[in-house]
């Protein structure tokens, strides 16, 4: 089936009820004013025109009755709403306001019976851990180096281009950004613990650390905050010493190229996955379609023994529950529902409401609310168990998900999923972006329409989910992934689209 055919068969049916416990319809194409559609107890006429992604109502709500998708409440009705009406800004408003008292823990819930993931060809290192990637990186410790970075490991991979169509490294990257001085106290510290943590990802085989000499952010303190399993693979220089610092630092980018190439896949057990969670530009068929796509394949991952990174915190707001229910412990519980609040207070403190989100994209897209975002973005977990809790900056370690503290932002979250040790992100967009990340970003769309038009930038059509049977579509979504684990080149990887960045929030001297 051509991905023409499957654009063709979307348009049939015009809308769907997500939830019996829905009081609103999501369209599937743009539907005109006064066209029938199905609504579950009857057709249902569109008073307006409705653009595809975007909600009909499916009953008369008042002012302040509760309008529900994905059988939850997704804000309050902020106007008279016929049945037959678009459902949008100008009529739902969010029922987001600050903190929120969560409630004591109740109880770990029954593991799933999702059927564990194969075998994948990974790179073994001395720690025991796999990587999807054999890679060596540049660092620095502050921006006034990073062009260099990113200069030299053009050059470099250049350079060492056979050794790279030979396969014997998967790359030479550099990662430049603005910070490392002139910053105080907790905003450093997170500086310099996101980069350490970056350091000890398990796909960069290598790294070149390099400084200034004169930063806030000094190699020393940086080298110090590297975990010990990875220091025997940092190579560090000062770009202020003595000598030409070019030639010191492609003299150790040469060194590491002939340490890492000797290297060779091998056998990996599911297990030793490590993926990163990630929405970015989503559309009102990302909580449809590929949010529960990977959802799936999150259970999968637990299910393997695996581990599972989830961030982006401000989209969590108003979809807590599900999440919080899914915590092992009581401990696990109160970490998470104080990491949101803490979160909240990070936006209040600012003079900025907790709702302030969606983006233009989404709502242009059809998304209204954060609720409405938030309950579509939280099942890219799946049921996984929510196993730990980490500072920005921090490791997981633990089988299962974890639940990491960074914003939303695509390349500050994307960053921070990497620095916590995942060598894949999965990334869900119904807008679609070229950005890839330090790790292999695999960028599903929602839908089909997308997919075709930018297939420079998309992996998977998650649209197929609409036209085909859901289970063929889980299995070659599996299979694809395990394949770009094992060293199948994503779109972004493909068109050299990787960066980093770092979440500043401190003031600057």
């Amino acid at each position: 089936m051509t991905t023409t055919d499957r654009i063709e068969q979307i348009r049939t049916p015009p809308a769907m009820r997500c939830h019996a416990d829905d009081t609103v319809l999501v369209a599937l194409r743009d539907i005109a004013a006064g066209e029938t559609v199905e609504a579950g107890d009857g057709e249902i006429a569109a008073r307006s025109p409705i653009r595809s992604g975007h909600k009909i109502a499916l009953r008369d709500h008042a002012p302040g009755d509760p309008v529900i998708r994905y059988g939850e409440r997704i804000g309050l009705a902020s106007a008279p709403i016929s049945r037959g009406d678009h459902v949008h800004s100008h009529n739902l408003k969010t029922a987001l306001l600050g903190e929120v008292a969560y409630g004591d823990f109740a109880g770990a819930q029954e593991a799933g019976d999702a059927q564990p993931l194969g075998t994948w060809l990974g790179y073994r290192r001395a720690d025991g851990r796999y990587a999807t990637r054999n890679e060596i990186w540049l660092i620095p410790t502050v921006g006034c180096v990073a062009p260099m970075c990113e200069m030299l490991a053009r050059e470099a991979e250049m350079r060492h281009a056979d050794a790279i169509a030979a396969g014997r490294i998967d790359g030479i990257v550099g990662f430049g950004h603005p910070h490392g001085c002139s910053q105080l106290g907790d905003d450093l510290s997170g500086t310099r613990d996101a980069l350490a943590a970056l350091c000890d990802n398990p796909n960069a085989g290598g790294v070149v650390l390099i400084g200034l000499g004169c930063e806030s952010n000094q190699l020393d303190a940086m080298v110090g905050r590297v975990p010990e399993r990875s220091r025997g693979k940092l190579r560090v220089m000062r770009a202020q010493d003595p000598g030409d610092e070019y030639d010191r630092a492609n003299d150790l980018i040469n060194g590491l190229v002939r340490e890492l190439s000797g290297l060779e896949r091998e056998e990996a057990p599911a297990s030793a996955l490590a993926v990163g969670l990630k929405c970015g530009g989503s559309d009102a068929l990302s909580g449809v379609t590929a949010n529960p796509l990977l959802g799936r394949f999150s259970d999968r991952v637990a299910a393997s023994g695996g581990r599972l990174v989830l961030t982006e915190i401000p989209e969590i707001f108003g979809a807590e529950a599900s999440l919080f229910a899914r915590s092992v412990s009581g401990e696990v519980h109160d970490k998470a529902a104080s990491l949101l609040n803490r979160f909240k207070r990070y936006f209040l403190e600012q003079g900025q409401p907790v709702s302030e989100n969606p983006s233009p994209g989404n709502i242009e897209g059809g998304i209204t609310t954060l609720e409405e975002k938030s309950l579509g973005a939280v099942q890219k977990g799946g049921k996984a168990p929510l196993v730990d809790v980490i500072d920005y900056g921090g490791t997981a370690e633990e089988p299962g998900m974890t639940l990491l503290e960074a914003p939303g932002n695509d390349a500050v979250s994307s960053t921070a999923l990497a620095a916590a040790g995942a060598t894949m992100i999965l990334f869900t967009t119904g807008r679609g972006t070229p950005l890839g990340f330090p790790v292999p970003t695999v960028k599903i769309a929602s839908n089909s329409t997308l997919a075709a038009n930018k297939a420079g930038w998309i992996d998977f059509d998650a649209g197929r989910m609409l036209s085909e049977p859901g289970e063929d579509v889980d299995a070659d979504f599996a299979d694809e992934l395990l394949a770009i684990a094992s060293g199948r080149k994503t779109a972004s990887e493909r068109s050299g689209q990787r960066v980093i960045s770092i979440w500043k929030r401190g003031v600057t001297l």
